[in-house]
Order: C-alpha cells, then sequence, then structure tokens
C-alpha cells in the first residue's frame, strides 16, 4: 500500500460510489428522458423519477448522516487523548478554538508536527485544508469510515 497523503487521503466504498449510486443515476437519466420522450406512459414514469430520487437522496443523506457523524466523535476523542498525552493536561481550552475541520486535520500528523500545526491553527487561524496541505510526513488514518 502506497504511503497516504494529501492527494490519496480519501476513501471510497466500491459498491456504494461504483455500483449503487451510478446505477440510481443512470435510472434517473432514463426516467427523466422517458418523460419527455414516451407521452403515453408519462405519469409513469414522472413517477418513476421522483422514486429513483429520493432512494438516490436517502442512501446519500443516512450514510453520510450516520458514518460521519459517529466519525466526528471518534475524531474529537482521539484529539482529546493525543492532547493529553503530548502535554499531559485536557484539551478544552484548545478546543473551544479549533473548528472541527482543524482538528480532523490535525490527526494526519505525527506528534512532532502536531505541536507545530496546532500552534498555527490557534494563532494564525489556518484551515483544515491548510494544515493538511502543511505535513510533511503523514501519519495514514486507514480505518476511517
Amino acid at each position: 500500500m502506497e504511503r497516504q497523503n494529501y492527494k490519496n487521503h480519501k476513501k471510497y466504498y466500491p459498491p456504494h460510489h461504483f455500483i449503487y449510486l451510478p446505477l440510481l443515476i443512470l435510472l434517473e437519466i432514463l426516467g427523466v428522458y422517458k418523460i419527455f420522450n414516451d407521452q403515453p406512459d408519462q405519469l409513469s414514469w414522472m413517477l418513476f423519477s421522483i422514486v429513483i430520487f429520493l432512494l438516490f437522496y436517502l442512501a446519500f443523506m443516512l450514510r453520510q448522516h450516520y458514518a460521519l457523524g459517529l466519525q466526528n466523535r471518534l475524531v474529537r476523542l482521539e484529539f482529546k487523548q493525543r492532547y493529553f498525552e503530548i502535554f499531559g493536561r485536557r484539551s478544552d481550552e484548545v478546543e473551544e478554538k479549533l473548528t472541527f475541520n482543524q482538528i480532523a486535520a490535525l490527526r494526519f500528523t505525527y506528534d512532532d508536527e502536531f505541536k507545530e500545526l496546532l500552534y498555527r491553527a490557534i494563532h494564525e487561524n489556518i484551515s483544515g485544508d491548510e494544515i493538511k496541505k502543511s505535513i510533511k510526513n503523514w501519519r495514514a488514518d486507514l480505518h476511517r469510515i
């Protein structure tokens, strides 16, 4: 497996991203096409298109909502634990000064860069994306959802 970095840190779930969602998109395109080109069954194709769209929307939103909600809680917990291990004190004050995107980006750093980029995030208010781009040695997160 190649080393994780900014360009390859995103994760895809093939059955969802490359089979189920593309199939729903194709069915939606078929339904819209048939609405305009199949006059006798136009109402049926409208209903078909609405149902396919709702399935697509539901699949996307539920997957995002549950997985990301849980992952966000774990990322915050990991930050608290890591901060305590490095500095020997609670992170409550520091955490209030950071956005979730900054906290999430810091998980890709090793301890030496963590300190430096945490300081920059607090004092220079650099974004999570800027933090990721500033990482010299990525600490891979291979267990994400």
